[in-house]
């Protein structure tokens, strides 16, 4: 998409936050995202080797661009652009400054804490809970903050512990909203509507059956060892609205894994002889293990259904089906709505993909990702060609070990630096790569951090939901099997030639004596039509029981 003579009301801002049809836009060559975040700034590329160098560090709470006075610039940005999302796991008293087009007053001034509570000049907290989350202790603030030629962020002294504020630029023609620190009856009330979408997540409610100009139900029988056709469509349109139905609610957490993963979803747009989309069924929808009611703005699921509301255009056709690899036949419920569309528009827009796997390097010299290697610990999210948007993964983690025999002084395995057994298997960053790029744009802090929480190698470890991040599950006592996601809407990557994003994973698959760390993904994001993701269908051995395996 051009943006030639493009003006952006704040209501438009702030409709990005929901409106899932902007995401099958082509990203305009100048369109950027990223994130800048306190990561630890030892961590560095060295041209002269082409080497990375203390890859691993983990000091991430003070990383900042330069200190000024006694706070520290945490963002400095030209625009036209946006902040979309500010996080911090803990943040104080220390003020908040945003400057914004060189001016030298700040637009907000407040303690840094207060940012996550307070809105507008209003004395009484804010009453956006779906725009300010707080989630299992991370502090996350959805306020849109537009900039038009340049955008400061400074944190005074005390200001608190790790940060991270996701943003994008427009291209130099954009114009954008004047913002004054204040917002107007109509941009209060669009912030507002905005927050009634986000909590209405998932419900019927956001998509009236009256919107589509195509619905059916198809109730397919898929036998053992074959397949079977839910929607064949041969015209241009979008699929807006796919809800699913198992009878599988009643058999035990063991059981749904198995079948869920030996189900498996593909879907192909305008005759493609690869499916733009293949998971097995439970992990398209974002859970594992089994089902776990949780709900997000794209994907959900509970007792009863799953639900996915990700935009996926097509020109020529879809031809979506369910694959067996069981022995036993199922049968799968599916509702289907979309909306017509012209060929010609849908030609120009991007087209839906979402792939599982187990970790994919595409060819890369793995022993550069091997412990001791310079891009140790990077494992691989997505790795893809452009035009395309990156819009966000599910995360499968099975982290499992052997009770310690020694009594931790606190409750599970004890805290901080006084545990029985350093367990934890999150501290990892994420490392997004655009377009070629030596050093990530987005380099994070820790892998609760992405998510949205915080501290998360401390109990206690609870399930939460939001509209953009969810923890369905994790064990009580974390040993076992975690899940959880992260989807990138308003704050999407953008990416015109490539993208490589990766997160850390600092625990080997097989750790300590008999203790293993296993990932496996389902990364969802947009690409040009007609231009193939490289990734293949996994087979069954590798979706099912492996976390089992002996040591």
């Amino acid at each position: 998409m051009r943006y030639d003579e493009t003006v952006y009301t704040y209501r438009d801002l702030v409709r990005r936050l929901y409106d899932l049809e902007l995401l099958a836009i082509p990203p305009d060559p100048e369109e950027q995202g990223g994130v800048f975040s306190s990561y630890d700034r030892s961590s560095v590329f060295n041209p002269e080797t082409g080497l990375y160098e203390n890859w691993g560090a983990n000091n991430d709470g003070g990383g900042y661009i330069r200190k000024e006075g006694e706070g520290i610039v945490a963002l400095e940005l030209d625009g036209p652009g946006v902040i979309w999302r500010v996080w911090s796991a803990m943040p104080g008293a220390g003020h908040i400054r945003i400057y914004l087009d060189q001016a030298k007053e700040p637009v907000i001034d407040r303690p840094f804490r207060d940012y996550f509570e307070n809105f507008s000049d209003d004395g009484c907290p804010s009453n956006f809970p779906n725009l300010m989350t707080t989630l299992s202790r991370g502090r996350n603030c959805f306020i849109p903050i537009p900039f038009q030629k340049h955008c400061k962020v400074v944190l005074d002294r005390d200001w608190g512990h790790y940060y991270h504020i996701t943003y994008t630029r427009f291209p130099a023609n954009v114009k954008i909203p004047v913002f004054t620190g204040l917002f107007d009856r109509d941009s209060a009330i669009a912030l507002a509507e905005a927050d009634r979408v986000l909590q209405l997540r998932g419900t019927r409610s956001v998509m009236s059956d009256k919107q589509f100009s195509f619905h059916t139900t198809n109730l397919v029988s898929v036998p053992a060892g074959g397949r079977s056709v839910v929607f064949d469509k041969r015209d241009a349109g979008a699929i807006t609205m796919l809800r699913v139905k198992t009878s599988l609610a009643s058999k035990s957490m063991e059981q749904q894994h198995r079948i869920l993963r030996q189900l498996t979803i593909s879907m192909k747009w305008d005759g493609e002889t690869f499916p733009s989309v293949w998971a097995p069924l439970g992990d398209f929808f974002g859970c594992a293990p089994g089902i776990n009611s949780y709900r997000s703005l794209p994907l959900g699921m509970n007792e009863h259904e799953c639900y996915s509301y990700w935009y996926m255009p097509f020109s020529e056709g879809a031809l979506i089906e369910v694959e067996n690899d069981g022995s036993e036949m199922h049968e799968v419920s599916f509702e289907i709505g979309g909306i017509s569309l012209n060929s010609l528009d849908a030609d120009n827009l991007l087209r839906f993909h979402a792939k599982w796997h187990r970790g994919n390097y595409f060819g890369k010299d793995r022993k550069r990702f091997a412990e001791g290697g310079d891009r140790w610990p990077d494992w691989p999210i997505l790795m893809a060609k452009g035009p395309g948007r990156f819009c966000g993964i599910h995360l499968h983690v099975y982290n499992t070990w052997e009770r310690p025999e020694e009594e931790a002084e606190t409750w599970w395995y004890g805290r901080w630096d006084r545990k029985t057994i350093d367990w934890w298997w999150g501290e990892g960053d994420e490392k997004f790569f655009i377009n070629g790029e030596d050093f990530p744009s987005t380099f994070g802090t820790g892998s609760e951090d992405y998510i949205g929480y915080a501290w998360a190698a401390e109990p206690p470890f609870p399930i939460f939901d939001s509209a953009f991040a969810c923890q369905p599950y994790i064990e009580i006592d974390a040993n076992g099997h975690t899940s959880v996601n992260r989807f990138h809407v308003c704050d999407n990557i953008p990416f015109t030639e490539s993208f490589e994003g990766f997160i850390e994973k600092y625990k080997a698959d097989r750790w300590g004596s008999n203790n293993r760390c296993l990932f496996a993904a389902t990364a969802y994001w947009y690409q040009v039509r007609g231009a193939g993701d490289g990734y293949d269908r996994v087979r069954l051995e590798d979706r099912v029981g492996y976390e089992e395996e002996s040591v």
